[in-house]
């Protein structure tokens, strides 16, 4: 896959191809059936297929306050992307000068000036243009006058054991159920495990001297999932393509939350602990942390043996979780 960056190359990427924009955070299922249905339309037409995604998302330029986190960092979308058969993929860095023009001028002075595509597909809440005034049937009718199909993908669906009817998949939704700390939820809509990326740093060295060692990650800004022990996979290796690009399969039983039994200040800690033996040494590694289902809330305990034998509750409740 292709990668070109920034408006400045713009005149790198393909003409006449099949286009489809958006901030793909996630690559959840409904992004990949809006990338299937582009690639039909670009194999359909004899064309390549071109993805345009923002870094960083619009929102984090024009209302900072309210932009949303980050599920899924740049090199790991490039990679789910690439997976998904995109043949290009243009990253908007610099994009306040293009979120300020006029849908129409969007069109007319970026699209076709640039890029001149055969098709756009795109789901019904597609918006474009100052204040997102453009939507899915404004870009219709400009694809009409301009000589581009435009191909809407429905919204794709999941009906969980919650809810009364199915739900439309969003990056929203899987913010919401990360918050939450339902991260198995968030794999229903991901099609995968909410995967949490970085590199290992120091830790204090409390989990080795109760017989549990632990690897620290020190996270890439993504969103953290709510405070909590769970069951997990990890990925150790040499550099960041690598832990977005490989399996993890390493069993983990992962810890999110602050030190309170043995500490007065309280950081956030992400902690795996790897239920095998003679591990590694993790220094000065990335490492990936994959979540698979919610254990228990993070607590204050008396002593440090309550926390040891709880510690072991929860490796053997993880063992038999990632077992089934």
């Amino acid at each position: 896959m292709k990668i070109i960056r920034g408006t400045d190359s713009i005149g790198d990427a393909p003409k006449n191809s099949a286009l489809t924009i958006g901030n793909f955070d996630g690559v959840h299922r409904g992004h990949q059936d809006i990338l299937k249905a582009a690639r039909r339309t670009a194999d359909k037409l004899g064309a390549s297929l071109t993805v345009m995604t923002f870094d960083p998302h619009p929102a984090k330029i024009l209302h900072p306050e309210r932009a949303p986190g980050l599920l899924t960092p740049l090199p790991l979308k490039s990679y789910l992307l690439e997976s998904c058969k995109v043949d290009t993929l243009i990253v908007i860095q610099d994009s306040i000068k293009l979120l300020n023009l006029s849908p129409k001028d969007f069109v007319d002075s970026f699209l076709m000036a640039h890029l001149a595509p055969k098709a756009l597909v795109e789901g019904p809440n597609f918006t474009f243009g100052y204040g997102r005034s453009g939507t899915i049937q404004t870009l219709r009718e400009l694809g009409t006058l301009r000589g581009f199909e435009v191909v809407e993908v429905p919204f794709t669906q999941i009906q969980f054991s919650d809810s009364p009817g199915p739900l439309n998949c969003s990056s929203s939704r899987v913010r919401d159920y990360l918050d939450k700390g339902r991260p198995a939820e968030a794999a229903k809509i991901l099609s995968r495990p909410y995967r949490l990326l970085g590199r290992t740093i120091p830790g204090r060295g409390i989990g080795k001297t109760l017989g549990f060692p632990t690897a620290n990650l020190g996270p890439l800004g993504q969103i953290i999932p709510a405070e909590g022990v769970y069951a997990g996979r990890v990925l150790v290796a040499d550099t960041l393509e690598q832990i977005c690009r490989g399996p993890a399969v390493r069993a983990a039983a992962l810890s999110i939350g602050r030190a309170k039994t043995f500490v007065t200040e309280h950081p956030l800690l992400l902690e795996a602990h790897l239920l095998e033996s003679n591990v590694e040494d993790l220094r000065d590694k990335y490492m990936a942390m994959d979540f698979i289902q919610w254990i228990r809330s993070q607590r204050r305990f008396e002593s440090r043996q309550a926390l040891i034998d709880q510690i072991g509750q929860d490796c053997r409740k993880a063992k038999e979780i990632l077992s089934a």
